[in-house]
């Protein structure tokens, strides 16, 4: 399973669009990492951006953000009606697929120790990554706002930061990062000008003040529109579902005599979130997700992908990815099967009783190098995109040139050291092709011979992949090293796949 973190920096900006677009751009300059959604809000005077990717391009794309922030945005300038300590507000991390929220807490800890200690900001951790119990609830940390944390930062050992110096920076103010469960931003709007009542109700569902467990809510007066907002973040959907919350609100407005005008979610919400509302209030019997013909058919496409038809359509079409990388990679990884099958048709055997042991420990290997060679197929194609991605940044001024330049010459060197793990991996498959020519299952003795045939060529294959990616790149001890350890590789594989097929006409 691909690894994805989901990472939602809040933004002390609402107002101008060419500063939100300027963030954006850093983000988006990181090779791997995907912008999803961008939502701004004048009254708030706050932005939300929703990217995503592996985890350490994205931590290196919320650092980016930071720093763009801290550039153009002044926090002693800074007005608006939703409480905030910086230029980038908060910066949460959220485990979406092959992490876990450990995973998700130490990117907060190495972002937060980056920002503090390259860009001089304060920073503070909360909700998973929080260092102290007090610290995981983000109101406890924005209490007294900008103004309030920048009067007490310095004096109070209660609000020192986790990381950075003990004094806000002076345009950035200070930043708070956590990792956190999905979280959906939900504001309900009521046909009053009477903010008084809107704080009532905040308080009325709020957990702090008795309400429901996973609810934090404010009251806000939208000028624009002549009304006021219950703004909401529903911290566990699970835990307190959303029709739960406006079913709530519309009875406590009643009690006012307000009505309820309309709802809003900002940004991105789980499918499921939305799944729960409409069976609440369709009352649906025995209603199941995989009914939703959207859900199904992302299901069909995804399982469509996966099959081997399907790369071979994608490998012969116009698009240049999947390439030789790739193929190369499919092809290790079949020779590692076709190990593991001799293996298996080898262990139990009365035959080959003695090697039982020792079999078993080479299904292992041969089962671990089909997965890993399997996560390279994709991972070519990936480092491809990046340089490619990369190639098309920005080259209008000096500093966008040399931006470009860097970014583009680390994406070749992914794209380089990607094959050359290829071409060890199929190395260790020969390896252990000669140990079966020996010992495995005498009757399949063609299928050794297939994957010892097709592990060499894929070898070849993924050299060819290194040596078109070193031509371009500028660094040369590292074009040097690669060389290297490729030409030691192919060598030591050339001689395996000699002395294995010398072996193997023997036998036939």
């Amino acid at each position: 399973m691909k690894q994805l973190v989901e990472c939602v920096p809040n933004f002390s900006e609402g107002r101008r669009p060419d500063v939100i677009q300027d963030i954006v751009n850093e983000i988006q300059s990181v090779p791997g990492v995907r912008v999803l959604d961008q939502e701004m809000d004048k009254d708030h005077n706050r932005a939300v951006v929703t990217f995503i990717g592996e985890p350490e391009p994205v931590k290196q794309a919320a650092f980016l953000a930071i720093a763009k922030a801290a550039e153009l945005i002044d926090m002693e300038k800074h007005k608006g009606e939703h409480p905030r300590l910086g230029a980038t507000d908060v910066v949460p991390f959220v485990p979406i697929s092959g992490v876990t929220m450990e995973d998700c807490i130490r990117l907060a800890v190495e972002l937060g120790e980056q920002v503090g200690e390259k860009l001089q900001i304060p920073v503070y951790l909360y909700e998973e990554a929080a260092t102290r119990e007090d610290r995981r609830n983000l109101a406890t940390i924005r209490k007294g706002e900008y103004e309030g944390l920048k009067k007490e930062i310095a004096t109070n050992p209660d609000r020192q930061p986790d990381f950075g110096p003990a004094k806000m920076h002076s345009t950035a103010g200070a930043v708070v990062i956590g990792a956190r469960f999905p979280l959906i931003a939900y504001n309900v709007y009521l046909g009053t000008k009477d903010l008084t009542i809107a704080k009532k109700i905040a308080a009325a569902i709020r957990y702090s003040s008795g309400g429901f467990r996973y609810v934090k809510a404010l009251g806000f007066e939208i000028k624009e529109r002549g009304i006021v907002q219950v703004s909401i973040n529903l911290v566990n959907y699970l835990g307190t579902p959303m029709y739960r919350v406006f079913e709530a609100i519309k009875d406590e407005a009643a009690r006012y005599g307000v009505p309820v005008i309309s709802s809003e979610i900002v940004g991105l919400t789980p499918v499921d979130a939305l799944l729960d509302v409409a069976e609440y209030y369709l009352q649906l019997e025995n209603f199941k997700k995989e009914q939703v013909l959207e859900k199904r058919l992302l299901d069909w496409e995804q399982d469509t992908r996966s099959s081997v038809s399907d790369f071979i359509d994608e490998v012969a079409s116009s698009s240049p990815a999947p390439g030789g990388g790739s193929v190369a990679a499919l092809v290790g990884s079949l020779g590692a099967a076709l190990s593991s099958m001799v293996c298996n048709l080898t262990i139990g055997k009365k035959k080959y009783a003695q090697y039982e042991s020792e079999l078993k420990e080479i299904l292992e290997s041969s089962e671990q190098l089909r997965k890993e060679l399997e996560d390279l197929i994709i991972k070519d194609q990936e480092s491809f995109n990046q340089v490619m991605s990369a190639y098309k940044l920005p080259k209008n001024t000096a500093p966008d040139q040399r931006r470009q330049k860097e970014i583009f010459q680390e994406a070749l060197k992914r794209a380089c050291l990607v094959p050359l793990e290829v071409m060890e991996k199929t190395a260790q498959i020969l390896e252990i092709s000669q140990i079966l020519a020996v010992k495995g299952n005498q009757n399949a003795i063609s299928d050794v011979a297939t994957a010892v045939q097709i592990a060499g060529a894929a070898s070849e294959s993924a050299w060819y992949n290194v040596k078109i990616n070193m031509k371009s790149i500028e660094d040369q001890n590292f074009v040097a090293d690669a060389k290297q350890r490729g030409l030691i590789v192919r060598y030591k594989v050339q001689a395996l796949v000699e002395d294995i097929v010398q072996m193997l006409e023997e036998k036939f």
